[in-house]
């Protein structure tokens, strides 16, 4: 008898000491966080009207437009090739990338390089694009140099020829145009 009431015992104080992990169990166990594919050395050709418009590679592209906020994600870098109507090409490339279905706004992370056809270069950390407003836009520290340029600062709103360009905080060279008007006036 001394034999079942240690083992009711020990039984018992094992039932006590147990908790609950069935919620940890069913995170673990969730495939829903899962991308539902993941392809490897990709190479996507945007076209319009039979032009080739950009071209697209990344060593891997994980898709997860199967959860709410549908996304798609390139974890060890993007680079993207666009062209102009002229065919020439501007290279974007970062670190990481990822593109919001929803909102259609393009994430680019870690060694932003935008390399313009007319020899401009801009570099971040992390800049923000929208492809249908051709916009730009990042709150982090960039440099931008072009013939005119040679700048220092934080915060980026530009389109994406550069020719609106809004900026804070800066420091480096502008080139300026005199007007002769102006000048005459004082």
């Amino acid at each position: 008898m001394n034999d079942f009431k240690s083992i009711i015992l020990i039984l018992f104080s094992l039932f006590i000491s147990c908790e609950d992990n069935f919620q940890e169990i069913k995170k673990i166990n969730n495939y829903d966080n899962f991308p539902i594919g993941i392809a490897e050395d990709i190479k996507l050709i945007y076209t319009d009207s039979a032009k080739v418009k950009a071209i697209l590679t990344s060593p891997v592209h994980k898709d997860y437009t199967n959860q709410d906020f549908p996304y798609s994600e390139f974890p060890v870098g993007i680079k993207i090739t666009f062209f102009d109507e002229n065919k020439n090409a501007t290279i974007v490339t970062s670190n990481y990338a990822v593109t919001y279905n929803k909102t259609n706004i393009v994430d680019l992370v870690g060694d932003v390089v935008i390399n313009i056809h007319d020899g401009s270069v801009l570099k971040t950390s992390q800049l923000f694009w929208d492809p249908e407003l051709e916009w730009l836009f990042t709150e982090e520290k960039f440099s931008f140099k072009n013939i005119d340029y040679d700048i220092i600062a934080k915060r980026l709103d530009a389109n994406r020829s550069f020719t609106i360009f809004n900026t804070g905080q800066l420091d480096g060279k502008v080139m300026v145009e005199e007007n002769e008007n102006i000048i005459n006036e004082n």
